[in-house]
Formats: structure tokens, C-alpha cells, sequence
């Protein structure tokens, strides 16, 4: 388990070895052809910076290669926001006092309804709070025979599974499963994750390997920017895709690196990235793993997807409603967090296609699998 792989790994030292790299490590990076944790950590460091330019052209060069000029597109659909955990950074904290809602199979057929009459969509994430009393594997499994009439393509981000309930599942319609650890600080954790089964820091860690071994399609993973120091987490997460890479091959993986937004729970991040730094890191993944899907959900602006539509992003969310029942059942639900991209999803093909960039709605079928 990855667990147990991650205890090789010293934080502060980690830290340390990012920081001293040199413009002699970037280089060497630049110009090689199998990258190493290591040569990962010399691109997103501060001597990386006045190389920007060239990993930008680099990843734009490796992102058509392997994708051509396409742009996956996605949409979530919230189904519950009752949650038993108390993260204290995020909107579903058990402790925030507003109505729950879990919503029946009818509201999210007409929540699928209405989804459709927004565009050809195809990818599905459905999202829920963590709560396995009133909404676990049964739960989900229902939702997902409902949506499946209706997306080719269906992904779940919700609490960390059993291997058997994954596998349960992918009979279930289900292709894919996102699953962010926030941060791979095991001694800060806890403090992050107080109570709720998201507490359990060893738990979420292995789910990765619980997907892969019950044969999940694609792996989503991804670390919340703004707990920690993000260079060492993100540094952690390149570490894990590897040993993910090495033991469940047959798996697709896609990253994420979500930029912490306001939400009802007040928190204020401990670090706050600047869009220069997220370039740099998107760049710096996609040197380091060119099969690797890069995902940026509404999270970002209008302005900054365009710009990085082009240069090593993949993946994108439009039209996105964070709040369970958004698109058709309710108004006034609790979202999780303040998205930072209303735009419609025609306006944000239009603007991909204008960039000459291909909009696509569906790219895997099981039935070709």
C-alpha cells in the first residue's frame, strides 16, 4: 500500500531538496527524456522560474503529441451535501448549520434532464459528501443506473471505497473515480480532517490502491492548495502516480491541483498560489508524465483557463453548479465552495475553439475497451 511507500519519504527533507535545486537540475530536467521525482522537483522550484517559457512550449509540444488539439469536457452533478466529516476548510462541514439535502432517484433523473439541455454532454462526475449511513455504496450505486441512460462516461468523487464496492460498482456503469487527498503531511493531516471517516489519514491514502485493484478505468487524484507547503505536496502526489503507474498499469490517471476557493466554513488558506505558480506546475506535470490528464475545473477563471487551454491542460469542467440539485431541483442548497467560472459551457466552447482547440464530449466507450 502507498502508505507504507510514503514513509521513505521525509517531508522537511523533501522541502529542502526542492528549494536547493539548481538551473544545472532544470536543465537536465528540460532535456530528458524519462524524468525522475527528482528532475520534477528541479521544474516546479524557484530556479525553474526563468525557464517558464521553455517548459510552456515543451508542454504544449508533449500535449499535442499525445492528445492532439482536443479538450475533454465534463460536468459535476452534486447529489448530497450531508457529510459527517469536519474538514475544516470545506462548505459540507458536519458542523455548519444549514439543510442537508439528499436527493432522490427522481431529482437526479431531473437533474440528468437538465443537464442535457445545457449541451452534448457526456462525462459525468457525481460528487456527494461523505455520509455512508444515508448515502453510501447503495446509494451511489442507485445514482449511477440512473445517470447511466443519460453519459457515456461516469465518474464518482465521493468518500473512499472498499475494493469490493469499487468493483460492485464499475457493474454499475461506473468508469472512473476522483479522489483528492488535500495533503500527503501525515503529522497536519488530523488537524485539516479532525472527525468524520476523512480523518483516517492511512485509509484515504490506500483507496488509490483499492481502486486499482478492483480495476477502475481511471484514477483521479489531486492535493488541495493551501493547507500545505504545495511544491512538497505536489511532489509527494508525482511520488504516488508513480508507484500507481507501477502496480496498476492497465489504469488511466488524470491530475489535479485545486486552488483553495471561499467557502461557508470561513477558512483561510496557509499558502496562496499565484497563477504564474500554477502554470508552472502544470507545466512542469506534463513534462513529467505526458500521458497524464491534467484537469482544471471552475475553480479558475474564464481568462486563465483560456490561457492554459493550450499550453497542457486537458480536461475541463463548464456550466458547473457545486450545490447539490443546482441545475434543476434547488436554488438555494449549500454549494461547497465559491466556483470562480460561471461561464455557459457554449461560451467556453466557443472560446476552445477559437484557440483552436477541439471540444470533446466523449473520448471512451466500455464497449471498445
Amino acid at each position: 500500500m502507498f502508505s507504507d511507500e510514503l514513509k521513505k519519504y521525509n517531508w522537511e527533507e523533501t522541502t529542502a531538496q526542492i528549494m536547493a535545486s539548481t538551473t544545472v537540475d532544470v536543465e537536465r530536467a528540460l532535456n530528458s527524456e524519462h524524468l525522475t521525482d527528482r528532475d520534477f522537483m528541479a521544474l516546479i522550484s524557484p530556479a525553474a522560474t526563468p525557464y517558464l517559457e521553455l517548459m510552456a512550449q515543451k508542454s504544449r509540444r508533449l500535449t499535442e503529441q499525445r492528445f492532439g488539439k482536443t479538450m475533454q469536457i465534463f460536468i459535476p452533478m452534486y447529489i448530497t451535501n450531508s457529510c459527517t466529516n469536519s474538514c475544516v476548510y470545506c462548505g459540507f462541514n458536519c458542523h455548519n448549520k444549514f439543510n442537508r439535502v439528499i436527493l432522490t432517484p427522481e431529482q437526479i433523473k431531473a437533474e440528468c434532464e437538465a443537464i442535457k439541455k445545457l449541451g452534448p454532454f457526456e462525462n459525468l462526475l457525481i460528487v456527494t459528501g461523505e455520509n455512508p449511513a444515508k448515502a453510501g455504496t447503495d446509494y451511489i450505486e442507485k445514482a449511477l443506473n440512473v445517470c447511466r441512460p443519460y453519459f457515456a462516461n461516469l465518474t464518482i468523487e465521493v468518500m473512499p471505497l472498499s475494493t469490493e464496492d469499487y468493483e460492485r460498482l464499475t457493474h454499475s456503469g461506473l468508469n472512473g473515480v476522483i479522489c483528492f487527498q488535500e495533503t500527503y503531511h501525515r503529522e497536519n493531516y488530523k488537524k485539516y480532517h479532525p472527525a468524520g471517516m476523512k480523518s483516517d489519514f492511512e485509509w484515504r491514502c490506500n483507496g488509490f490502491d483499492r481502486m486499482g485493484m478492483a480495476g477502475v478505468h481511471k484514477i483521479g487524484m489531486g492535493v488541495l492548495i493551501g493547507l500545505e507547503d504545495w511544491r512538497t505536496d505536489v511532489t509527494m502526489m508525482a511520488r504516488h502516480l508513480i508507484y500507481l503507474r507501477q502496480n496498476y498499469w492497465r489504469t488511466k490517471y488524470s491530475v489535479n491541483f485545486p486552488r483553495m476557493r471561499p467557502s461557508e466554513s470561513g477558512f483561510q488558506p496557509n499558502v496562496v498560489m499565484s497563477d504564474r505558480e500554477l502554470a508552472q506546475l502544470t507545466f512542469a506535470f506534463r513534462i513529467f508524465d505526458p500521458d497524464v490528464d491534467i484537469s482544471y475545473s471552475t475553480r479558475e477563471n474564464h481568462q486563465f483557463r483560456n490561457n492554459m487551454a493550450t499550453l497542457g491542460v486537458t480536461t475541463m469542467s463548464a456550466g458547473s453548479k457545486v450545490d447539490p440539485g443546482g441545475y434543476a431541483t434547488y436554488t438555494d442548497s449549500l454549494e461547497q465552495f465559491t466556483i470562480s467560472d460561471d461561464t455557459s459551457p457554449q461560451k467556453v466552447v466557443a472560446d476552445l475553439k477559437a484557440l483552436g482547440r477541439e471540444p470533446v464530449w466523449k473520448d471512451w466507450d466500455r464497449a471498445f475497451d
